[in-house]
């Protein structure tokens, strides 16, 4: 990241006069983090106007901004987010919405402060830029192709982790709002995906960074698709079985690891790495039990689960993967093909361990936890639409990859219950309606086989 900030007015002064409208702005955005913790202050890494800010507007202004707040381990730095800040005099009543308020001080005094990226005008200008690759301030623009001009853009607003804008229906720029320095897997993975050749990916075609962070990426809008998690919906929904569709996604993701397999380094994992890496699980269990007494009756059973993975598994490869594999993070097109989208990991996750080596295990583990979430969602619950999609899931990885997820059933047991812990955690703090669905996970992993 920059040490230094670059804008043409003074960083002393635009920040504090930024300040009392982000106390109040950022805590309410689905993308912020740091809920629930009290937000003590700011400090600024860089400000770019994109846009100038003189005269009327509207002016666009980049900022990359620490969010100061307790709790943080000792040592670490402060979780830095990037925001888009479109400044004008007065502001149109369509934009009323994206307003976050008034600058009484400083620098911009008297102008209103909106989230840029609800301005067509200056969504439009982002693309024009990336359209246009160079440098401004510390911002570097980078494109592999050129781009068409002119497509009129438009907010998705299903995102949480991150903001997108679709452009034309052409383009689809993912922007990250939690930024740390380091390559970020959303676009290193699927750009070595496209070296490799594999079409299962949208190849990126443009991006944005500050020193070492990627900031955003533009990858093809795969506008004719549907995502799996719909799909498997509708199919439930409709009475009909999904074993076909998740046989063709299980080669799809097998596609996927030996194409990142061929494209970046891969390495033996011991058995001692193996015990490690079980005794990390066993420790997140141990959190989680503490976090959600609802846990505290199954710990014996899960417990053994892990130690039956450390205890049998042999030497294995470890490499890069999705990482956060789920139904929702698969597109697929209308002549039937699936497509692997949103590579970034778990972003709540250090860069360093989302970008680190991990075992195909965990991809696989992941699809199988989401085909179990979409058949809970059905009333009555379908265990029997659950086992056939996952058992034609693991069919099809090995038809593509040449080994079957289900050969070592020790380990991938302990990932899909590494990954119910988890979503145990995540239910109880964030939705506790669908808490029941990880617990009958649980409850089926901690029994004896």
């Amino acid at each position: 990241m920059p040490e230094t900030a670059s804008t043409t007015r003074a960083p002393d002064a635009l920040l504090p006069s930024l300040a009392p409208l982000l106390h109040e702005w950022l805590p309410r955005q689905r993308w912020f983090a740091g809920k629930g913790r009290r937000v003590t202050g700011f400090t600024l890494d860089a400000a770019t106007e994109l846009l100038p800010l003189d005269g009327a507007g509207p002016g666009l202004l980049h900022l990359l901004v620490r969010v100061e707040q307790p709790g943080r381990p000792a040592g670490a730095p402060a979780d830095c987010y990037q925001l888009l800040l479109g400044v004008r005099t007065q502001l149109p009543p369509r934009l009323a919405p994206a307003l976050i308020g008034r600058i009484r001080q400083g620098p911009l005094a008297g102008r209103a402060v909106y989230e840029g990226l609800r301005d067509p005008r200056l969504a439009g200008l982002l693309y024009e830029r990336l359209r246009n690759p160079g440098r401004t301030g510390p911002l570097r623009f980078h494109a592999t192709t050129a781009l068409p001009p002119a497509l009129a853009p438009r907010v998705l607003d299903a995102e949480q982790s991150n903001s997108s804008l679709v452009y034309g229906d052409s383009f689809i720029l993912k922007i990250f709002r939690r930024v740390s320095p380091g390559a970020n897997p959303d676009l290193e993975l699927p750009l070595a995906l496209a070296g490799a050749g594999c079409a299962r990916v949208p190849a990126p075609v443009a991006w944005f960074e500050s020193g070492a962070a990627t900031l955003g990426v533009l990858q093809p809008y795969l506008r004719d698709s549907r995502d799996g998690w719909r799909l498997a919906l509708d199919a439930l929904a409709d009475g009909r079985d999904f074993a076909a569709e998740a046989r063709a996604l299980g080669r799809a993701t097998a596609e996927v690891h030996l194409a990142l397999a061929e494209a970046l380094p891969t390495r033996r994992l011991g058995r001692a790495e193996t015990e490690r890496l079980v005794a990390a699980m066993d420790r997140r269990l141990h959190t989680a039990a503490q976090a959600v007494p609802a846990l505290l009756p199954f710990v014996p059973g899960l417990r053994a689960v892990f130690a039956a993975a450390g205890g049998t598994a042999g030497e294995g490869v470890v490499q890069r993967i999705h990482g956060d594999l789920h139904l929702g993070q698969t597109l697929r097109g209308s002549d039937g093909g699936w497509a692997v989208i949103d590579f970034e990991g778990e972003p709540a996750k250090p860069l360093d361990e989302r970008r680190s080596p991990q075992h195909p295990v965990r991809d696989v583990a992941g699809m199988l936890r989401s085909f179990d979430y979409a058949a809970r969602t059905h009333r009555p619950w379908n265990a029997d639409w659950a086992a056939r999609s996952r058992a034609a899931y693991c069919t099809g990885y090995a038809e593509a990859a040449g080994e079957d997820p289900r050969t070592d059933p020790a380990l991938l047991r302990a990932y899909e219950t590494d990954k119910a812990v988890y979503e145990v955690v995540y239910e109880a703090r964030h939705r506790p309606d669908w808490l029941p669905v990880p617990m009958s996970a649980i409850e089926r992993l901690a029994a004896p086989e």
